[in-house]
């Protein structure tokens, strides 16, 4: 007969340090899923402090506050009866380590450390905790209020697993998976029947359908029950957790959380039996892998434990296999930054949002990103999700009487966002000024219209006065640094404009307690590549969500949203010209990023794919590039050339432009983040005297020649 268990795997909005909060949010996961019938519960990576606390985790206070809500969760008797895998740190020897904390019944059963850190991209563990050694087993020193709760002074830390009356489960964390040898095949080999892995999996564009098909090959060869827990939400950094944990059966899916959800905590369960385990572990091939002399691992006894009723429930139900759910790239546009805004203005407690609008589609997409978070408010409020009732009550409804709830998107978007268009009377196009209306309009943002050609004229006339100087744009005279001096002096006025407005305009809107909104910036992962924009210009805000998109799937997410927003307005956008606006529109002269950048965006996105991810020098980039370029384009290898000696050339001389960049959404892992994501240095020596050069130019004559 069978032996049918229902495990759980738990997705919960953490906050780095929010130590009450996390810890609610724990014994509330712990309670949905018993209530479920879980007789095992299983958290994301790091869950009682949250995962984002970065150089606080050098913090021996982190640690304290750490055992502490432990100790709340573990009194709590209402957790009992269930076996818990919880995400802390844990201080041992001196050794900072990330640790998987197992328990019952209010009795710690096996501390587990982490054995392989995730430290590369946005991931630093190795700054904060040391690895665990493979197979390494001691003793750990409870502090002196566990030892009380324990009734011990010692509990086992190490790379253990254990075993209940059964079956054997053993603990994986996140970056494990990902390992080539990781620990779930050795586990396997040795009776190891339930894998638990609790993770802090951030968000990238088309970055699911990898990380499901390493879980899936994780069960797919000698099977096994594998639950993944994943954090959600942003967690107080750049980062947003995008959930879909998971339980998976001999690889194939029997449940599966959402990708992104405003529920702060949510619960996925499946009832598995343990004998379809053991049928597929029938191979020959594995039973003689299984038996070869290996380091066993230690086993902690929990055989009063019984993850299945001892007698046969004929009416109990095996979970069936469920449908994969992966979005699409623009749909991942429209909800994850959404929900990264949300999470980021909930916990700030300011006004809302103010953005810039210039009527271009960088703006433009930041908008509808905006208005896609009204949308999903909306869906929760109608669900009766009653943290999002109590957090829109609080923030958007300080214009409206006690107990306002908005009925619409539209009506919530004119609570939450303030929009300016920020014109010049002579460089501002009526085009770009009427699209920004419409797209208000449609949206529902505050908008106000205005020109800063006052300020412009003032600031410029500052120099003028001091040295007798006027600066001419270069339609009108005027050389290139003064051209670009005066196109500067706009977009840094847009900037002070900006959060001029975004102080006052909750004040004049007579919103209740006053506050201020955060500024919204627009500049997408490629300008940011190629260093095309002003520094502390109205690209300096205070976050970006859309900083790590391409150009490319911003287009994309526009096309997408025009049909699914029910937004024609953004037809408008996708047929205009990208431009900047900064200099005089005059003689049929139009300025164009793309002229200005002399790359198209569709280039900066393959180039710095190529940079980052597959780590290429300029020299690497051309010899890639001229074969595929000169074939798909009809490019000449010297014109190919020229394409990757400018695109290096402005990231070395725009590089010092990402210390300042504003932080941003990370959707994209080629994007040029400050150091935190992207480790090179300021200040870079001549592209074009470079010895890479020189061998880009070699190699352009040889192929000339031939």
């Amino acid at each position: 007969m069978g032996h049918l268990t229902t495990v759980a795997a738990c997705s919960l909005n953490q906050w780095a340090l929010d130590w009450e909060g996390n810890t609610k949010r724990i014994i509330e996961s712990i309670k949905i899923a018993k209530k479920a019938g879980a007789k095992l519960r299983v958290g994301g990576e790091l869950e009682i402090t949250g995962y984002d606390c970065l150089d606080h985790f050098l913090e021996n206070e982190t640690y304290l506050f750490s055992w502490e809500m432990l100790a709340r969760i573990l009194d709590d008797k209402e957790c009992y009866g269930c076996l818990l895998d919880i995400g802390a740190p844990v201080m041992h020897r001196n050794l900072r380590l990330n640790c998987r904390i197992l328990a019952l019944d209010g009795k710690i059963l096996l501390i587990r450390p982490k054995l392989w850190l995730a430290n590369d991209g946005n991931y630093r563990e190795m700054r904060y905790f040391t690895p665990w050694r493979q197979g390494l087993c001691e003793d750990f020193i409870l502090p002196r209020s566990m030892q009380r709760r324990q009734g011990a002074v010692r509990v086992p830390i190490g790379d253990m697993i254990l075993s209940t009356a059964d079956t054997c489960i053993g603990a994986e964390t996140c970056e494990e998976l990902f390992t080539p040898d990781g620990p779930h095949i050795h586990m396997g080999l040795q009776g190891v029947e339930i894998f638990t892995n609790s993770s802090a999996s951030h968000h990238e564009l088309r970055k699911l359908d990898k990380r499901l098909a390493l879980i899936l090959e994780a069960t797919r060869k000698s099977g096994g029950i594998y639950i993944y827990a994943n954090l959600k939400g942003g967690g107080g950094d750049r980062l947003y957790y995008d959930g879909s944990s998971m339980i998976v059966c001999n690889g194939t899916v029997k449940a599966q959380g959402s990708q992104f959800s405003l529920d702060d905590v949510e619960v996925v369960t499946a009832t598995v039996d343990l004998e379809e385990v053991r049928a597929y572990r029938c191979s020959a091939s594995r039973g003689l892998q299984a038996v070869r002399p290996t380091e066993q691992y230690r086993r902690i006894d929990v055989t009063a434990y019984s993850m299945s009723p001892e007698s046969d429930d004929f009416n109990a139900k095996i979970s069936p296999s469920c449908p994969i759910k992966i979005h699409a790239p623009e749909e991942e546009i429209a909800l994850g930054p959404a929900l990264w805004l949300w999470d980021y203005l909930r916990r700030s407690s300011l006004a809302g949002f103010l953005l810039p609008l210039s009527g271009g589609i960088d703006s433009c997409a930041t908008a509808v990103i905006v208005s896609s978070m009204s949308r999903l408010l909306i869906d929760a409020i109608r669900n009766g999700n009653a943290q999002v009732i109590s957090d829109v009550q609080r923030i958007a409804g300080a214009y409206e009487k006690e107990d306002w709830l908005p009925q619409s998107a539209e009506a919530l978007t004119r609570n939450l966002f303030h929009t300016l268009y920020l014109g010049m009377a002579t460089q501002s196009s009526k085009e770009t000024r009427s699209r920004a209306k419409e797209l208000s309009k449609a949206i529902g943002s505050y908008h106000t219209d205005l020109d800063i050609d006052d300020v412009f004229n003032a600031q410029k006339n500052i120099f003028t006065k001091a040295t007798g100087f006027e600066p001419k744009f270069k339609v009108h005279g005027g050389s290139m640094a003064e051209n670009l001096a005066l196109q500067n002096i706009q977009a840094r006025s847009r900037m002070v404009t900006a959060y001029e407005f975004s102080q006052l305009l909750p004040t004049i809107r007579e919103r209740k307690g006053g506050g201020s909104c955060l500024v919204l910036g627009s500049a997408n992962a490629d300008e940011a590549l190629r260093g095309y924009y002003t520094r502390y210009d109205c690209s300096s805000a205070d976050v970006n969500p859309i900083g790590g998109i391409s150009k490319t799937d911003l287009k994309r997410f526009i096309a997408w949203a025009c049909t699914n927003f029910d937004l024609p307005i953004l037809k408008d956008f996708l047929a205009a010209t990208p431009t900047a606006e900064l200099e005089p529109l005059e003689g049929g002269y139009v300025q164009s990023d793309e002229a200005d950048m002399g790359l198209l965006y569709s280039d900066l996105q393959v180039m710095g794919s190529l940079r980052k991810i597959e780590k290429m020098g300029p020299f690497s980039m051309f010899q890639r590039l001229v074969r595929e370029w000169t074939r798909d384009k009809g490019m000449t290898p010297r014109e190919v050339a020229t394409k990757v000696k400018r695109f290096f050339h402005y990231y070395a001389v725009n590089r010092h432009k990402m210390s300042t960049l504003t932080p941003s959404y990370h959707a994209e892992s080629y994007g040029p983040e400050d150091h935190r994501h992207d480790q090179r240095f300021l200040v870079y020596p001549p592209l074009y005297d470079s010895l890479p050069a020189k061998k880009i130019d070699a190699a352009v004559e040889k192929m000339e020649a031939e």
